[in-house]
């Protein structure tokens, strides 16, 4: 049995680094950026219209109300350019570009139309004085020529993708997703969640969280399956989730020390390379890694349900973000706000609650219904909480390690988002 982070640096060590590949924007949600974004135009592209109205000169001074002014013609947008250099005023509307030579935009409600023909006013007085540069949206005022606005590491969302849009950007170059298998191993394991159960059988609910959280984690499942305690079985299994170009493999059970834990001894017969198997954490304490013959990093994850999630979080998560050339994970140090009973010795992963002082200051409540094949605290939990150390007691106030629900999500406080 090793230490926690003597296994996590061998998992380090053993990442593969990440790969780039462009993508279409339009493809891209969610996906991590492998390349700074640099603007190849300003935006806007041309000074213009905040609102309908007319623009003027001003020349850098107030235009007085009741001034009364000639008006030249009329900018709608998607118009070409117009020269407004002999005119007092212009129409236009929103998003329309300026004339040339104008350079403030008074609104159509503050303006008196003294004359018009055929609809289209003529002679106007203003309403209001007018300060220069007044409802002009500039040239480069939101985004600058060669300006970096997205850096590598940033995660694309739909705000990203929509500046991407309006800057011309096609195509990002973006880390490719780890390519992820999972497999879950155990005869007393049902999937069809119609099937009722048989004396002995349980429903098989690692496999759905695994492979959504992975998705979460920025991975591509590429194969996912059920097998009996069989070698046989197992083999095929693997086979099939290699040939689909799993780079990194998960399953769950059967690592443990009982009659049908048959996984390390399958793995050595395959050529596998086992670097630990057992790590003083709880729960998750069996977990095993191991590199197979072709390369490919395997998991094999303890069966109970949240002994898979610590390893997932803890174990998988770490060699992602490597994968995704993200630096790595920080997290947040905050006070107990009770005494926590710990194994001594080992990591102590428990499921927690981030709350919000009166004060205004964080602290974390560690939950009750620790164990690791109860799943109803994860409805409540929204956080990790790590607790380090020989004691067997962990004291209210004291600070514990606290990282969120998964590396690319922010943490959850009630309905706000804490970095």
């Amino acid at each position: 049995m090793i230490a926690y982070a003597q296994a996590l640096q061998l998992l380090l060590d053993q990442a593969p680094g990440a790969v780039a590949e462009g993508v279409a924007v339009a493809q891209a949600d969610e996906r991590i950026l492998a390349a700074a974004v640099v603007s190849g135009q300003d935006l806007p592209p041309f000074n213009n219209a905040a609102m309908d109205g007319f623009a003027l000169r001003s020349d850098g001074l107030v235009v007085a109300a009741g001034s009364v002014l000639q008006v030249g013609g009329w900018q709608a947008a998607g118009d070409e350019a117009s020269d407004g250099d002999g005119a007092d005023a212009w129409e236009i509307m929103t998003g329309a570009r300026m004339p040339a030579g104008l350079d403030s935009v008074v609104p159509v409600e503050q303006v008196e139309v003294l004359d018009a023909v055929d609809g289209r006013p003529r002679r106007i007085r203003l309403q209001a004085a007018v300060k220069p540069g007044q409802h002009v949206r500039l040239r480069g005022q939101d985004v600058a020529l060669d300006e970096t606005v997205l850096a590598a590491g940033a995660m694309l969302d739909i705000n990203a993708m929509t500046l991407l849009h309006a800057l011309g950007v096609a195509e990002v170059q973006v880390q490719q997703r780890p390519q992820v298998a999972v497999i879950s191993t155990g005869k007393e394991l049902i999937s069809d969640a119609t099937q009722a159960l048989q004396s002995g059988q349980i429903r098989d609910s690692n496999r759905p969280f695994l492979v959504s959280r992975l998705a979460a984690a920025g991975a591509e499942v590429v194969w996912d399956g059920r097998v009996s305690d069989d070698v046989a079985a197992f083999d095929a299994a693997l086979d099939a989730a290699l040939a689909a170009g799993a780079r990194v493999v998960l399953s769950t059970g059967a690592v443990s020390q009982g009659r049908y834990d048959f996984i390390p001894d399958a793995l050595r017969a395959r050529g596998a390379e086992i670097l630990f198997h057992k790590v003083a954490i709880r729960p998750g304490k069996p977990l095993l890694f191991a590199r197979l013959a072709n390369g490919s990093l395997y998991f094999g994850l303890p069966g109970n349900p949240i002994s898979a999630a610590v390893g997932l979080r803890f174990f998988v998560e770490p060699v992602l973000r490597r994968m995704l050339g993200l630096k790595d994970e920080t997290s947040l140090q905050l006070p107990l706000q009770a005494d926590v009973r710990k194994p001594p010795g080992l990591r102590f992963h428990a499921r927690a609650r981030v709350e919000l002082e009166a004060d205004g200051r964080l602290s974390v409540r560690v939950l009750s219904g620790q164990e690791s094949f109860r799943l109803k605290t994860m409805l409540r939990a929204n956080a990790w909480a790590v607790l380090d150390g020989d004691s067997a007691l962990a004291e209210a106030g004291s600070l514990a390690r606290v990282q969120g629900w998964g590396h690319l999500q922010p943490l959850q406080l009630d309905g706000q988002e804490k970095a």
